[in-house]
């Protein structure tokens, strides 16, 4: 077999290791007898934990591609994952006496969090719009049912629903964009892209435009900004106190490096056409974030809003379309 078509996998062991890890959760939780909740919740624990050593060993190569370049592996890549697990890691914690103390224990929920972990460690290394969509996608799909896990509360059910359905709308808005962008650049590679958009010397084709307005428009819903929040508070609010603190970090991480590493990269040459959206997203999130907390009464939905503003500083530091910009924020 020739070698070139054999994909190097070393950088990719952290991901390869816990999708391992969560099929034997899987089969610990199916075959032991009585409640395996415990068990597999410290199981989890330590795969994440196993995850990250793992991710301080292979994952700081720069920019090593894997997967014929859909996956790509880098320092901030690698501090990205490390925040990301710790997240997962605390929230399975913070569960085991709450979901214990609400009769509502159930050996699937760590078991989707260390899922949704790994579609969030693709999206942070994502090198490619098909790559990003599969690592967004399987994140999601876990976190919709993780903040519906208590399905006998109506509250909780309602948050999944309502995330289920503005995802769902939010991901086919963010294909849509992928779909422009492949239909006039030709390619789906971030580098490829890159290359491209570096040629255009100014003359960007409108519908290169709409698309790229698309995929941001996906990846704020993500993120929870302005004006994509509509779900955050009523998710936050219904879905269980540990979910929502994971949903306050760990997704929020992704989602954001993401942001920064889809729009400084491809789309850096087309600065001039996406960096007026991002002002008016963070100014708009800044604002409503911390004028719409003064008034709440819930501190889910305190967090929920404390959140959306938060957001809105982050994207301070992708405006600034450079390196530079996230650390001078």
């Amino acid at each position: 077999m020739d070698p070139t078509t054999v994909p190097v996998m070393a950088p990719a062991t952290p991901e390869i290791f816990l999708v391992c890890a969560g099929m034997a959760l899987l089969m610990v939780g199916v075959f032991r007898k009585g409640d395996p909740t415990g068990l597999v919740s410290w199981l989890a624990i330590a795969s994440l934990i196993v995850t990250g050593v793992l991710v301080l060993i292979y994952g700081g190569a720069t920019d090593t591609p894997v997967f014929f370049g859909m996956f790509v592996t880098s320092k901030f890549a690698q501090f990205a994952k490390i925040l990301i697990l710790m997240g997962s890691a605390l929230s399975i914690v913070l569960s085991s006496d709450y979901m214990r103390r609400e009769q509502a224990q159930r050996f699937e929920f760590p078991v989707l969090i260390v899922y949704a972990t790994v579609g969030m460690m693709m999206m942070v290394s994502a090198n490619d719009l098909i790559g990003l969509y599969v690592g967004l996608e399987m994140q999601s799909l876990a976190l919709y049912v993780v903040a519906s896990i208590r399905r006998d509360t109506l509250r909780s059910t309602e948050a999944g629903l309502k995330y289920f359905v503005l995802g769902a709308l939010s991901s086919g808005m963010l294909l849509y964009g992928c779909s422009l962008i492949y239909g006039f650049a030709g390619t789906t590679d971030f580098l490829g892209l890159a290359g491209i958009f570096s040629t255009l010397n100014g003359d960007v084709p409108v519908g290169l435009v709409f698309g790229m307005v698309f995929l941001i428009a996906g990846l704020a819903f993500k993120v929870s900004a302005v004006p994509f929040h509509m779900w955050t508070p009523d998710v936050y609010e219904g879905a269980p106190t540990p979910v929502t603190a994971l949903f306050a970090v760990a997704p929020k991480v992704a989602a954001i490096c993401l942001f920064l590493r889809v729009m400084v990269g491809p789309f850096g040459e087309l600065i001039e056409q996406w960096q007026q959206i991002i002002v008016v997203i963070s100014i708009l999130s800044m604002g409503l974030g911390a004028f719409a907390a003064l008034v709440q009464t819930n501190i889910k939905r305190l967090m929920a809003y404390s959140s959306i503003g938060h957001m809105g500083y982050a994207l301070v530091g992708v405006a600034a379309g450079n390196e530079a910009g996230p650390v001078v924020c």
